[in-house]
C-alpha cells in the first residue's frame, strides 16, 4: 500500500506512471513540474534518475534526451548509479553548466517499532520549531529557515536537565509525506538518542496520518543504523543534478 503511494508520489516527480517503476526496461522522459510532488526546488529537474532496485527512470531536460536515450539503452538500470557508470553523465552534464548531486538513499517504515522510554523529552509543533532556526545544531533535523514549500511540522528533543542532547524533526516535502531528520550532539552519540527521537517521530508521524521517509547518505553508517533500528527499509535511491558554482 505505501510502495503503489510511492510509486505515484514518484511519478509525479519524473513525469511517468507509476507502474514504469517496476519495469524491467529503463523509462526515460522529458521533465515537468507537477502539482503534489516533493518540492525541492521551483525549476524543472534539468537531470534526475531513480531506481527501486529493477530498472532505472529518468527524467531530463529536452537538450539531454538524446544523450541519455543512448545512454541508458540495453543497460541493467541498478548499475547506472556506480560511479564509473556515472561519469559520463558527469561530462556530458558539466557542458550546460552542471554537475551530479550526492546519492540520495532514501527508506519508508516497514515495521513497528516501540519506543521504550529513555530520555525526557519535549514536544515541538509548527510555529514553535521556529524559534531554532539559525541553530547550527540542528542542520538534519530541521530546514535553516521557514520554508513554506515544504513546512517543517514536528520537531522532538531528548534532554539531559536543560540541555538539549538531541533533536528530530521531519518537514513536509509533500502533502502528507514527511521526511525525518535527526541530529544528535557530539557528546551524547552512542547512548540511543538518535533511535529514540527518530522511533518517538515515526510513530507520531503514522499516528497523525501522515506518511514518513527518511535519507541518508551512502557513507553514513550511523544515519544507515538509526534508520533501520526504528523499523524503516531502504526502498529508492536518487541521483541529480545542480548548477555548478
Amino acid at each position: 500500500m505505501i510502495r503503489q503511494k510511492l510509486m505515484e508520489l514518484l511519478s509525479l516527480e519524473y513525469n511517468c506512471n507509476p507502474d514504469d517503476f517496476l519495469k524491467s526496461n529503463n523509462v526515460l522522459t522529458v521533465s515537468e513540474l507537477h502539482e503534489g510532488r516533493r518540492v525541492y526546488s521551483s525549476e524543472k529537474s534539468f537531470f534526475h534518475m531513480m531506481t527501486m532496485g529493477e530498472n532505472a527512470v529518468v527524467t531530463a531536460d529536452e537538450c539531454l534526451q538524446d544523450f541519455l536515450g543512448a545512454y541508458i539503452a540495453g543497460r541493467p538500470g541498478i548499475y547506472l548509479f556506480e560511479i564509473p557508470n556515472l561519469l559520463p553523465v558527469e561530462r556530458e552534464l558539466n557542458k550546460y553548466g552542471y554537475t551530479l548531486t550526492q546519492t540520495y538513499h532514501m527508506f519508508l517504515s516497514c515495521r513497528q517499532v516501540k519506543a521504550e522510554k529513555k530520555y525526557p523529552v519535549k514536544w515541538f509543533f509548527e510555529d514553535e520549531i521556529h524559534s531554532f532556526y539559525g541553530d547550527e545544531r540542528f542542520p538534519n533535523a530541521i530546514c535553516p529557515e521557514y520554508k513554506p514549500e515544504r513546512p517543517d511540522r514536528i520537531a522532538v528533543c531528548a534532554y539531559d536537565g536543560d540541555t538539549i542532547m538531541g533533536m528530530a524533526g521531519c518537514s513536509e516535502d509533500a502533502p502528507h509525506w514527511q521526511q525525518i531528520g535527526i541530529d544528535v550532539l557530539p557528546e551524547y552519540r552512542s547512548k540511543g538518542v538518535g533511535t529514540y527521537l527518530v522511533t518517538l517521530l515515526k510513530n507520531k508521524v503514522i499516528k497523525c496520518g501522515n506518511i514518513p521517509f527518511y535519507g541518508t547518505s551512502v557513507s553514513n553508517y550511523n544515519s544507515w543504523n538509526i534508520a533501520l533500528n526504528c523499523g524503516f527499509r531502504p526502498t529508492w535511491l536518487e541521483i541529480g543534478a545542480k548548477k555548478c558554482e
